[in-house]
């Protein structure tokens, strides 16, 4: 399967997303936030140095709710303008990461 190339647009968005993750993160250290959000740290050092632009959504779900940001704010940071259909973007408070059980 061949990737098609990403639009600046797309690039652009990835590097908001990259530098609200790290101003969210603040001092916690690169490590310990992507363990709390269950992804490795060099997943989280491409995601926010903007080399991984389009991580999964599940991926960007774990990463807002171990840093207490809401998806709604997100999108209203990084999405394209007028992304949010109920208007301006709005913090609903901290997502809580899904916890799935694992079935052996």
């Amino acid at each position: 399967m061949v990737r098609t190339p990403l639009t600046p647009e797309e690039r652009l968005r990835g590097e908001r997303l990259g530098r609200l993750l790290r101003e969210a993160r603040g001092e916690r250290s690169m490590v310990a936030v992507a363990a709390s959000a269950g992804i490795s740290a060099e997943t989280l050092r491409k995601i926010e140095t903007g080399r991984a632009p389009t991580p999964a959504f599940f991926t960007v779900a774990a990463l807002a709710g171990a840093l207490g940001l809401s998806l709604d704010e997100l999108l209203g940071r990084c999405g394209p303008e007028g992304a949010t259909a109920s208007g301006p973007a709005r913090s609903a408070g901290p997502v809580e990461p899904a916890v799935v059980p694992l079935i052996a």
